[in-house]
């Protein structure tokens, strides 16, 4: 009976699999959030990126429009770690009402702001904005394909270009935004859920008669005339003393695409940095691949092993030829078998720390919409995976007829996250010194090496502990009293 139901446990928990797979679900707690018309839109703005530095800075480090008042949004470890710095902006929308030409501040261009904007051009940054926790993106049509438009997260600060007729290349800034917010509509309740929030930049200097004042009609853009801004033939050119004034557009479209399924746009959008998706695609396939020509080994190592053991004269063993020869002293203890095994603990703790990520994202626990959450579940797994690494560290010692179990499990609990904080701390320090967003403030380092000592260094001794305790793993071949002479190799 046992061998019947077994097959059909089998079964039920691959269709349970599939099923799941099938119908994705949302991390638990987000939940969408429904609007009804003329309701307050807060846009949040996020740190500037680029895939030239690498370095992050803050929104605000650029002389942008200001609301009265800076607030920080509650950020995971996981946010502050990646250099997100999300905060409030002078950005609001009223649900389902258009705007055009809004007017946001006028700002004059010292010589240190002008530098700034400069050096962002230059370095190609761009500016990322938030909506309901959707991210800002700017729609791009394929010059190869007709009809199809790809996603670019957020939009550049400015461009390089020549005024028709001069040599000198000119520097320009963005300043007006033509914002398209995507809505789901319900129509029993006239509800509203937000499923797309895109950007097209211009660069326009902006003109308007008389003295400025928050009444004042601009001549470039008017909600009167209806008169809007479709290109940048006059940008805005970024010089000191320069007056730039900020403006935007916003327009409401409905579309079918659920509030379930608004992330597949950015998913499946075209991007400058690594395309992590068909990584992990092709170390699954290569995973799968030597995990069968694991299996095929396994079975003729089993077959030699037991062929080995067999053996009674020290002739039958002269007979074999090539890599069978050193079955006599694989599992011969090596001279420092203490780095082996604190090698190996760790080896194991990263293993436990990706298998356990890639379940818990195959099941939708670590949703795009979780921001930071991939950061930070991977730096609790790591931690916690310490009572694996010090469990495989200390098993191996003992197999190598190590007695000293405190110092292996000392060794695995500090040698490889001790390289690993110098360097990233070196490494903090500098991008510091640049003063980037990406620099982790002292409050998360501390808590950092609270996680390290706290959790996972007891862990690891646990671990060490038990895994000491459990009998040494026996060899499979027997190891010849005399090592096999091995000719020296050139460097």
């Amino acid at each position: 009976m046992a061998i019947l139901k077994r097959p059909i446990a089998i079964r039920i928990l691959i269709f349970f699999v599939f099923s799941v797979n099938v119908h994705g679900f949302y991390l638990p707690g987000v939940a969408p959030q429904d609007f009804q018309m003329g309701d307050a839109l807060m846009v949040k703005v996020n740190k500037l990126t680029s895939t030239k530095t690498q370095l992050p800075y803050s929104y605000y480090s650029l002389p942008y429009c200001r609301p009265e008042k800076i607030v920080d949004s509650a950020e995971n470890l996981g946010e502050v770690l990646r250099g997100d710095r999300i905060e409030n902006s002078p950005f609001v929308f009223k649900m389902r009402e258009s705007q055009m030409c809004a007017a946001v501040c006028r700002v004059k261009l010292d010589k240190k702001s002008a530098k700034a904007l400069k050096e962002k051009i230059v370095d190609e940054y761009r500016v990322n904005m938030i909506l309901d926790n959707l991210p800002l993106v700017v729609p791009v049509q394929r010059p190869d394909q007709d009809n199809v438009v790809v996603y670019q997260h957020g939009f550049h600060v400015g461009l390089k270009g020549i005024f028709v007729g001069k040599k000198e290349e000119k520097y320009f800034i963005h300043n007006h935004l033509t914002f398209t917010v995507r809505f789901h509509r319900d129509i029993e309740t006239d509800s509203s859920r937000i499923v797309g929030f895109e950007v097209k930049p211009f660069s326009i200097k902006h003109e308007y008669e008389g003295e400025w004042n928050e009444k004042t009609r601009l001549t470039t853009c008017d909600p009167h005339t209806k008169r809007a801004v479709t290109n940048s033939e006059s940008p805005q050119e970024v010089e000191e003393g320069s007056e730039i004034i900020f403006t935007y557009d916003v327009d409401f479209q409905e579309s079918e695409v659920k509030w379930a399924s608004r992330w597949d746009t950015y998913l499946l959008m075209a991007d400058d940095q690594i395309h992590w998706f068909s990584i992990v695609n092709s170390m699954m396939i290569v995973l799968f691949l030597s995990g069968m020509v694991a299996m095929i080994m396994l079975r003729t190592l089993y077959r030699d092993i037991s062929n080995y053991n067999q053996l009674e004269t020290h002739e039958e063993v002269l007979e074999e030829t090539g890599w069978k020869l050193v079955h006599g002293d694989v599992f011969r203890p090596p001279e420092n078998p203490e780095l082996l095994c604190v090698y190996a603990g760790t080896g194991v703790q990263c293993f436990g720390m990706i298998l356990v990520t890639m379940i818990f994202a195959c099941l939708g626990f670590l949703s795009p919409s979780n921001r930071g959450g991939l950061m930070t579940a991977m730096l609790l797994l790591w931690v916690f995976m310490g009572l694996l690494a010090g469990y495989a560290s200390s098993r191996l010692y003992k197999t190598l007829r190590g007695t000293e179990w405190k110092k292996i499990a000392l060794r695995t609990a500090f040698m490889f996250p001790a390289t690993v904080f110098v360097a990233f701390f070196v490494l903090n320090a500098i991008i510091w010194g640049q003063k980037s967003s990406g620099a982790v403030p002292f409050g998360t380092m501390f808590a950092l090496v609270v996680l390290w000592f706290g959790i996972s260094v007891p862990l690891v001794f646990i671990g060490s502990y038990i895994g000491f305790r459990k009998p040494a793993l026996e060899d499979p071949v027997k190891t010849n009293k005399i090592p096999r002479q091995v000719p020296i190799q050139a460097w």
